[in-house]
C-alpha cells in the first residue's frame, strides 16, 4: 500500500474519537495521506476551535519528517540539530500529538494529528488512531 485509504482514515478517526471519549477529552483529529493532503478530519463537539489548525499541522509535520512530532520537539530545542525548524514549511508543530502511519513494509503512508487536551493526551489519542489501522 502506497497511501492511506479513505476507509483507513475513517477507521483512524473512529479509534481516535473512541479513545478521546474514554479519557474524557474533546479533540480535533486530522488524517493526512502520503503527500500530506488532508484525507479526513473530525472536530468533536466542544473541541477548541484553535486546535483545528494545530491538529492539521501536527499531522503534516509527522508526515513531512516521518516521525512523531514530540521527537521533533526534542530535536528542535536550543542547541539541538533542528533548532527553529518549526518556522519552516509554512509553520510546523513540534510538540506531541502527531504520529506517522507506517505500512507493514515500513513505508510511511500518512499521519494522524490530534489536538485539544494536554500533549500527553493528544499523543495517546493519535497513537490509538494509528494502532487501529
Amino acid at each position: 500500500m502506497n497511501d492511506v485509504t479513505l476507509d483507513l482514515a475513517h477507521k483512524a478517526l473512529e479509534a481516535a474519537i473512541n479513545r478521546a471519549e474514554e479519557i474524557d477529552a474533546k479533540m480535533n483529529i486530522a488524517v493526512v495521506d502520503a503527500g500530506m493532503n488532508m484525507k479526513a478530519f473530525a472536530r468533536m463537539d466542544g473541541a477548541w476551535l484553535g486546535s483545528i489548525d494545530i491538529a492539521m499541522k501536527k499531522a503534516k509535520t509527522a508526515r513531512a519528517f516521518d516521525m512523531n512530532t514530540g521527537t521533533i520537539g526534542g530535536l528542535s530545542q536550543p542547541g539541538q540539530p533542528l533548532f527553529n525548524i518549526e518556522v519552516s514549511n509554512g509553520g510546523l508543530i513540534t510538540f506531541p500529538g502527531g504520529v506517522p502511519i507506517v505500512a507493514g513494509d515500513g513505508r510511511v503512508i500518512g499521519a494522524v494529528g490530534v489536538s485539544g487536551s494536554s500533549v500527553e493526551d493528544d499523543h495517546d489519542v493519535a497513537s490509538a488512531a494509528v494502532a487501529a489501522i
